[in-house]
């Protein structure tokens, strides 16, 4: 059984929460605040967080930059906040989706489960792809550049094997969403631009200048086939 990590400090949503991931299936463990979400993450090990970015104290932002510090766990992050930059700067921190509130506890859930499957995915047995310096192990979900092993979020991971797979293939942004998380929404289209700048400060020689995510501009972007 999956274990989510609920922190949110609306007991209403919070019990909202967790009741539909009970009736789905998750053993569920609850936080109000971010000191408890990170002493909970570190001592039961959770396979999912569900995070309220407008927590009390330490906010949301702050828990998963301290979390991305040791952890690669997925992230859902729930927000109410109108501007779209706090969504982003979030997904910059390394969280792999987020959920809007009022939001379907159902939908939620799905998130939830699509997310998961990612982390989980065994995809072609025993398979390595390679691009240049990168190799990408798929069973293990592990990345090396250059021979030294890099730690990716689950969603990174999907969109750098997605580019990695076909160098020189150009993918737009929707194709990118499509690929990874089965649905390609436009207010979802700038998470992509988030993901791939984590990718490059963490495989590119120099991430101002990258030389294997590339951007085409205008269109999207690609893996290098030089």
């Amino acid at each position: 059984m999956k274990t989510v990590l609920v922190v949110e400090d609306e007991m209403k949503i919070a019990r909202l929460v967790r009741d539909y991931l009970h009736q789905a299936g998750f053993a569920v463990i609850e936080a109000a605040d971010g000191s408890t979400a990170l002493s909970l993450a570190r001592a039961e090990r959770p396979d999912m967080i569900v995070l309220d970015l407008g927590l009390p104290g330490m906010d949301g932002l702050d828990v998963t930059r301290q979390l991305r510090a040791s952890s690669s766990v997925p992230i859902i992050m729930l927000t109410a906040r109108s501007e779209e930059t706090d969504r982003i700067v979030g997904l910059e921190l390394g969280a792999d989706d987020y959920v809007t509130k009022p939001f379907s506890p159902k939908e939620l859930v799905a998130r939830i489960r699509a997310v998961l499957r990612r982390a989980d995915a065994t995809l072609g047995g025993g398979e390595i792809v390679k691009a240049g310096p990168v190799e990408i192990d798929i069973p293990k979900r592990r990345v090396t550049v250059d021979d030294e092993q890099v730690d990716l979020t689950g969603s990174e991971f999907d969109l750098l094997l997605v580019l990695a797979r076909q160098p020189g293939r150009i993918y737009t942004r929707a194709q990118l969403l499509d690929a990874v998380h089965g649905v390609s929404f436009e207010s979802y289209e700038r998470s992509v631009d988030a993901h791939i700048k984590n990718i490059r400060r963490k495989i590119e020689p120099d991430p101002k200048r990258p030389s294997l995510v590339l951007t085409v501009y205008g269109v999207g972007y690609k893996f290098t086939d030089e």
